[in-house]
């Protein structure tokens, strides 16, 4: 394994166990989705300070607010890798605001406010919340039955797409047709169609670097999840690199997480471990990516938005993961 991957697991690892001692009563599907928030910044979670943004998020929420659902979590982890957690806060709930003219209130929307505040700057939030909108309406009026309230955070985050409204939306319908024949579930395809479509290349070019993937891990003994987890196989897929050593890594990465607490008979299952070790892998690849020349500031920024999404995903998965085995 390459010594950054390494060092980023270890860190996965050192973070999530941090933040379980902190957050002892939540759910133990949150923990690593909230580890991963710490590693993609390179920082390392401190008890002290996540307390801290337990209290602020506390403070300025009510206790039915959204912010302190199911999300709560990664809410904090967020504001902790935050050189201003309270800045952080404040962005976000004034993103939230605006999206509220447009949406009913949403467990999800948080997660497209928090996002968004960190792309975005205050005099487009509304601009940005109105897109979101007509993007999501178009999602609906393509897929009727499969859009719902969480996909708005799905519409947040293609709403800060350079491209055109038009192109965003005929662009993951082209993915999610070509999918569509391969999974079961139309959810989990529509998340990965999101996902590829914040891409650059033809939709052909794109699924077909998904499903190849796919099968190399599937050749190596280890299936991908079919699920939620799809929409990280996807940013793992768009990764400038070539998908041998994508697929060798993740399974590298696999292997190192299969032997830690938490991931053995009676802890996650494999294609959950499966799905975190593709995050890992992601955040290595895009950190030396970010260092290329900038010329690739642009596919690198719309891989970094996608990888938002697909941490979107993995959370929802998370949640629902808690739901069945509770």
């Amino acid at each position: 394994m390459r010594t950054s991957l390494n060092a980023l697991c270890i860190s996965f690892i050192e973070n999530r166990d941090v933040i379980k001692e902190t957050f002892f009563w939540d759910s133990s599907y949150i923990y690593p989705v909230s580890a991963a928030v710490f590693v993609d910044k390179r920082r390392t979670a401190d008890r002290e300070r996540l307390e801290r943004c337990r209290g602020i998020l506390k403070e300025n929420t009510g206790f039915f607010s959204n912010f302190r659902n199911y999300i709560k979590l990664p809410m904090i982890s967020m504001m902790a890798v935050s050189s201003d957690p309270e800045e952080k806060l404040k962005k976000a709930l004034t993103v939230y605001e605006d999206l509220k003219q447009h949406f009913f209130s949403s467990s999800y929307l948080p997660l497209a406010s928090m996002t968004i505040s960190d792309f975005v700057e205050p005099p487009q939030y509304e601009a940005v919340a109105r897109r979101t909108r007509r993007i999501y309406d178009m999602m609906k009026q393509a897929h009727p039955f499969l859009t719902s309230g969480e996909d708005s955070v799905f519409a947040a985050l293609l709403a800060l797409s350079n491209k055109s409204d038009e192109q965003i939306v005929q662009d993951t319908e082209q993915c999610y047709d070509i999918l569509k024949p391969q999974f079961f579930s139309g959810n989990a395809v529509q998340s990965l169609s999101h996902v590829l479509a914040l891409c650059e290349g033809s939709a052909e070019l794109k699924c077909g670097r998904a499903m190849e993937l796919f099968y190399k891990l599937k050749d190596q003994g280890y299936k991908y999840g079919t699920g939620y987890e799809l929409a990280t196989l996807g940013v793992l897929a768009m990764l400038p690199a070539d998908l041998d050593t994508i697929a060798d890594d993740i399974v590298q990465v696999a292997e190192y997480l299969a032997g830690q607490r938490g991931y053995g008979i009676l802890g996650m299952t494999k294609r959950q471990r499966l799905m975190h070790a593709g995050m890992i892998v992601t955040s290595d690849y895009l950190d030396q990516n970010a260092s290329m020349q900038a010329a690739a500031v642009s596919s690198t920024i719309s891989l970094i938005i996608a990888q938002q999404t697909a941490m979107c995903a993995a959370i929802a998965a998370a949640n629902a993961a808690n739901n069945a085995n509770n």
